[in-house]
């Protein structure tokens, strides 16, 4: 079997070396070109056949969110992992819109960064744990904390508007006046992007509030 052929855009010395050091007793791997840079990957990019890349983010001169659609033009088969210390969700989903194949933190196990490459090699898709995380959280339906989006008090007129109390009712049971109960229907319908008494009664019965 042909060892994957691999690629490294890594500016932090002890990274590059390290990760080096690794394949270098991983016979199913062979790292075939590395640079500090992009613009230095660049220039010899053109004269070898990459199957996987690590690309670090944060680098001097070109950032590696700016290399990724540069290097899949170039060859739109090359797997690119980014290698990075960002875990922020910005740079995360720049970097798969961009085209990245997978995307590992610097303190991933090098077991583990190998299990990476050989895996979006055979087609697959790649990323730490916690960045998985942070995509799973992106995409999961939105809570809205119902506590914090109306007051005890505009809560407490919700409850009369279901009980079918009148504003007078209302402002009796809770000892306010009935203008302050028709200032809190005013800001209950502005929070709840709502016109009438029945799509407030409807949301809270339906326990959207």
């Amino acid at each position: 079997m042909t060892p994957i052929q691999l690629g490294i855009v890594e500016d932090e010395t002890l990274v590059l070396e390290n990760l080096n050091l690794f394949f270098e007793h991983q016979p199913d791997v062979d790292v075939v070109l590395t640079a500090n840079s992009v613009e230095g990957f660049l220039e010899e990019f053109d004269n070898f056949k990459l199957d996987v890349l690590l690309l670090d983010i944060g680098l001097p001169g070109m950032s590696g969110l700016e290399a990724i659609r540069i290097l899949k033009g170039k060859q739109a088969d090359i797997d690119i992992l980014m290698l990075t210390s960002f875990d922020d969700s910005d740079k995360i989903f720049k970097a798969l819109c961009a085209g990245a194949d997978a995307y590992l933190l610097k303190r991933t196990p090098l077991k583990s960064i190998k299990e990476a490459i050989v895996t979006v090699h055979k087609g697959g898709s790649y990323m730490s744990p916690t960045i998985a995380r942070k995509v799973v959280d992106y995409f999961a339906p939105k809570q809205t904390n119902k506590d914090e989006l109306l007051t005890s008090r505009q809560l407490q007129i919700v409850e009369g508007l279901v009980e079918g109390l009148s504003y007078k009712m209302i402002a009796d049971k809770y000892l306010i006046s009935v203008e302050t109960v028709r200032d809190h229907i005013k800001k209950i319908y502005k929070k709840l992007h709502v016109n009438s008494k029945a799509e407030v009664i409807k949301k809270r019965l339906n326990n959207e509030i």
